[in-house]
C-alpha cells in the first residue's frame, strides 16, 4: 500500500514534514570530539552572534534531563562526555548552513581522560552481565567440561564479528513543535510509546504532554527503537527558540551518535561421536559496551538449536568507550550464528559428513536445555531438505576442486533460527455510513508492510475489499501496538487489529439484530440465515467505533516458540585476485502463516542482501587510540550494492502455529538475515579450500592462502 507514495516522493519522510508546523527553523547537532572526558569551557559568543542564529542549547542551558530507561548513554552530554560525538550541543537558526556555521564557531575546551576501546584487550577483564533478554547469562546441563574431553571427534576454535551499522538510508530526523506545555515531535521511530515515555522522562514533563507522530520510516533495523538525540534535541531547540525546529543527524553522527551491533568475540567447542551425534557443545561470547550497557547475547541460539545431554553457554560483557551498542536486526542470532554455523561445518568435516546430515542427526523436537518443553513448530530439517533439492545441493565438489574458468566455485549451508516473540498489541477500527473501515494504531512501517497487512486484516474480518480499508499508523493519539522490532511486529499488530475488528463485528451484528455468532462477513454484507443486509447500513445512524487488544498468555512454560530455516549459498572466488562473487542465493523458511508472499519474501531476501554484507565487507573499524569509528559514512562503510548481489530465491513452508497468536503467525524479517554469513563462509572454505574465523571476509585473508589450482 504504501509503495505507490514511496516511488513516488508522496510518501514525506520526518525531515520533510515541512507541513506539520509553520515557521521551520533548523537545527545542527555538535558533537564531541573526544571519546571520554568532559567538558572544560564552551565558548558560544562568536555562534550566538553569528548570522540567522535563534537559540543555542547546551547540557548547561537545558535543565535537568533524565537519559530515559532505553538509553545508556545521556542524549545531551556535558560536562562529562561519554562517547565519541556524543551531543554537547544544538545551534538553531533560519537556515541548515546558517546553523551549520554558527555550530562551527562554538568554541569547546575539553579535558580528556583515558578510554577503553579495544575488546581484544578489555576482554580479560570482562564481567557476568547478569540476565540477558530475560534470560540467565550462563547456563550449564550435564557435565560439558567431562563430555567434550571425552568426545572422540572434538572442535575448539575462535571466532570474532566485528562492529556493524545500521546504515539505513533515512538518517535520524525530527521536527518538534510546542503548543504550551506539550510537544509533538514528527519523527523516524519504530516503537512510538517508548519514544513517547523516554521523551517524556528525558524532559520531565508528564507523558500524556508528548505525541510522537512517525507514519513513514526510511529504514530502521533496530537503529530506531529508541529515542535518539535528535528528537529530543529538536524538542529542546524549539522551546528555546518558541518556533518548531527540525533536526536531522549528519551521516557521521548516525555513526558514532547513535547505536551499532557491538563486536563479539566467540569461542565454540563441539564434541561429539564418530556416527556424529553431538556430546557436548560449549559457546562463549565476549563482547563490549558503555557502563551500564549490555552484551552481544551471541549464544543464545546455541541454547535451542541443536540436541547434545552435555551443554554450556555464557556471555561475557566489557567496558568500552565507544558509542552504544545495541539492537540490530537479529540481535545476538545473526552474529551468534555467524560463528556457530561454521563451526558445525568444521565438524562435519572432521567427522566425515554431510554438513545437512549432521545437521539432521542433532535435531530436536524439545528445548535441549530443558526437555519437558517441546517446540510449538519445528521444521528446520525440512527446510534443509527442501533447499538442498532446489538448490542442487548434491552436485557440491570437495573443497577447492571445482572451477568455472577463473573462478573456484563452491556451495555453503547453514540453518536459520530466530525466537517468535509476541507483545500486547491494540488497535481502533471505525466503520462509517459509505462502509469504509478505518483502522488506528501505533504500529510503525518500517518498509516492512505494515500498512498492507494490516489493510488485509481488517479487510478479511469485516468482509469487504482492500479499497475500503483506510489504515493509520504512526500516531501515539492512536491505541498502543506492539511497535516494529524483534520480529514481532506483524503478527503481533495484525493480532490486535484482529481483535478489534471482533469487536466491531460484534457491534454492528447488535445494531443489524443478528447473532455474531453466526454472522458471514463477506462482499461488503452481513449475512445471517436467509437475511443479507449491507454492512454499511450498521453505521446509518452514525460511525460504530471498538478499540481492543491481543494479549498473550504464557505458552512459554510449557512450549518454545521459534522461528527456522535454511540458507544455501553458491560463490565464485578469483584465481588471482581472491575476489570472492556470490553467484546463487537460496532461503527456505518456516514461520507459521505468511501473512503476504509478496511482502514477506521483501524482508528475507532483505536480511539476505545484510548478511552477505555482515560477510564480506561491513566493518566499523575502531580507532584504539581515539576511541571512534573511522569509517563513520558510506563511502568507508562499505554495504552490498546491486551488483553485489544475485538472483535470490525464497521459499516458505506451508505451515501455520497456532499457538503463536489468531493469525498463526511468526516473524520473518530477522530471520532472513540468520545464517547467511555463515552460508557464505562455509561456501567459500568450500571453493578454496580456506576456513576464514574473521569476519568479514576480505581478500586479503585469502590471498595468501590460496590452494594450488589458483
Amino acid at each position: 500500500i504504501d509503495g505507490k507514495y514511496k516511488t513516488t516522493g508522496t510518501a514525506p519522510y520526518a525531515y520533510e514534514r515541512h507541513d506539520v508546523a509553520a515557521n521551520q527553523a533548523y537545527g545542527y547537532v555538535l558533537g564531541a570530539t573526544i571519546a571520554k572526558g568532559r567538558i572544560a569551557s564552551m565558548d558560544l559568543g562568536a555562534a550566538k552572534a553569528a548570522p540567522g542564529v535563534v537559540a543555542i542549547v547546551t547540557a548547561e542551558t537545558a535543565g535537568k534531563l533524565d537519559k530515559g530507561k532505553l538509553n545508556t548513554a545521556n542524549l545531551l552530554g556535558g560536562p562529562q562526555i561519554q562517547h565519541y560525538h556524543q551531543a554537547v550541543a544544538v545551534v538553531v537558526a533560519e537556515t541548515f548552513e546558517q546553523a551549520r556555521a554558527a555550530a562551527a564557531l562554538v568554541k569547546v575546551r575539553y579535558s580528556t581522560s583515558k578510554g577503553a576501546f579495544d575488546l581484544a584487550v578489555a576482554k580479560a577483564g570482562a564481567t557476568d552481565p547478569g540476565d540477558v533478554q530475560g534470560s540467565p547469562s550462563a547456563t550449564a546441563v550435564g557435565d560439558f567440561t567431562g563430555a567434550f574431553a571425552a568426545a572422540p571427534v572434538k572442535l575448539d576454535e575462535r571466532y570474532a564479528t566485528p562492529d556493524h551499522a545500521h546504515a539505513m538510508m533515512e538518517p535520524c530526523a525530527s521536527v518538534a513543535s510546542w503548543d504550551g506545555d506539550k510537544v509533538t515531535v514528527w519523527t523516524s521511530n519504530q516503537m512510538i510509546d517508548w519514544g513517547v515515555r523516554d521523551l517524556a522522562l528525558t524532559l520531565g514533563v508528564p507523558k500524556e504532554n508528548v505525541r510522537l507522530v512517525s507514519p513513514f520510516i526510511g529504514g530502521g533495523f533496530g537503529g530506531k527503537l529508541f529515542l535518539r538525540s535528535e528528537a529530543l534535541l529538536a524538542a529542546l531547540g524549539a522551546r528555546a527558540a518558541g518556533r518548531a525546529v527540525k533536526v536531522a543527524l549528519t551521516r557521521p553522527q548516525m555513526f558514532n551518535n547513535t547505536t551499532h551491533r557491538p563486536a563479539t568475540l566467540q569461542r565454540i567447542r563441539i564434541g561429539a561421536t564418530q556416527d556424529g551425534r553431538i556430546t557436548a557443545i560449549g559457546h562463549e561470547s565476549w563482547s563490549g559496551d558503555l557502563p551500564e550497557g549490555g552484551p552481544e547475547a551471541a549464544v543464545l541460539q546455541t541454547r535451542l538449536l541443536y540436541a547434545a545431554p552435555n551443554r554450556m553457554t555464557a556471555l561475557r560483557l566489557a567496558v568500552l568507550d565507544l558509542p552504544e551498542g545495541n539492537a540490530m536486526r537479529a540481535p545476538g542470532e545473526a552474529p551468534g550464528l555467524m560463528a556457530l554455523e561454521v563451526a558445525m561445518d568444521e565438524m562435519a568435516e572432521k567427522l566425515g559428513l554431510d554438513p545437512i546430515r549432521f545437521r539432521e542427526i542433532n535435531d530436536t523436537q524439545v528445548d535441549p536445555e530443558k526437555p519437558s518443553r517441546a517446540f510449538s513448530q519445528r521444521s528446520l530439517v525440512e527446510c534443509l531438505r527442501q533447499g538442498a533439492e532446489r538448490f542442487g545441493w548434491d552436485k557440491r565438489g570437495k573443497p577447492g576442486q571445482v572451477r568455472d574458468g577463473r573462478w573456484l566455485v563452491g556451495m555453503g549451508v547453514a540453518a536459520a533460527f530466530r525466537n517468535n516473540m509476541v507483545l500486547k498489541s491494540a488497535a481502533r477500527v471505525r466503520l462509517d455510513s459509505k462502509g469504509m473501515v478505518t483502522v488506528e494504531t501505533d504500529m510503525t512501517d518500517i518498509g516492512t508492510g505494515s500498512y498492507t497487512i494490516i489493510a488485509q486484516t481488517a479487510a478479511e474480518m469485516m468482509g469487504v475489499g482492500l479499497d475500503k480499508v483506510i489504515v493509520r499508523l504512526g500516531d501515539s493519539t492512536f491505541p498502543v501496538s506492539a511497535g516494529s522490532g524483534g520480529q514481532f511486529g506483524a503478527n503481533s499488530s495484525t493480532a490486535g487489529v484482529y481483535a478489534a475488528c471482533v469487536k466491531l463485528r460484534e457491534a454492528v451484528a447488535g445494531k443489524l439484530g443478528v447473532n455474531s455468532a453466526d454472522a458471514v462477513f463477506a462482499d461488503g454484507q452481513v449475512r445471517s440465515g436467509n437475511r443479507a443486509v449491507p454492512l454499511a447500513e450498521a453505521a446509518t445512524a452514525g460511525d460504530l467505533v471498538a478499540e481492543d487488544a491481543i494479549e498473550f498468555g504464557d505458552f512459554g512454560k510449557t512450549h518454545q516458540q521459534s522461528t527456522f530455516g535454511s540458507h544455501f549459498v553458491e560463490v565464485g572466488v578469483d584465481v588471482a585476485t581472491a575476489e570472492v562473487r556470490v553467484r546463487r542465493m537460496l532461503a527456505v523458511c518456516a514461520a507459521g502463516r505468511i501473512l503476504n508472499p509478496k511482502t514477506a519474501r521483501s524482508q528475507v531476501i532483505g536480511g539476505m542482501t545484510m548478511g552477505v554484507g555482515a560477510a564480506l565487507m561491513e566493518e566499523l573499524a575502531v580507532d584504539t587510540k581515539r576511541g571512534y569509528f573511522v569509517n563513520h559514512d558510506l563511502a568507508g562503510y562499505e554495504v552490498p550494492v546491486h551488483a553485489d548481489i544475485p538472483h535470490q530465491e525464497v521459499f516458505f513452508l506451508d505451515e501455520v502455529d497456532p499457538m503463536s497468536s489468531p493469525m498463526k503467525a511468526k516473524g520473518v524479517g530477522e530471520l532472513g538475515i540468520c545464517g547467511v554469513g555463515a552460508a557464505v563462509a562455509n561456501a567459500i572454505h568450500n571453493a578454496t579450500g580456506i576456513r576464514v574465523r574473521d569476519y568479514p571476509i576480505t581478500l586479503d585473508k585469502l590471498l595468501n592462502r590460496m590452494p594450488d589450482a589458483a
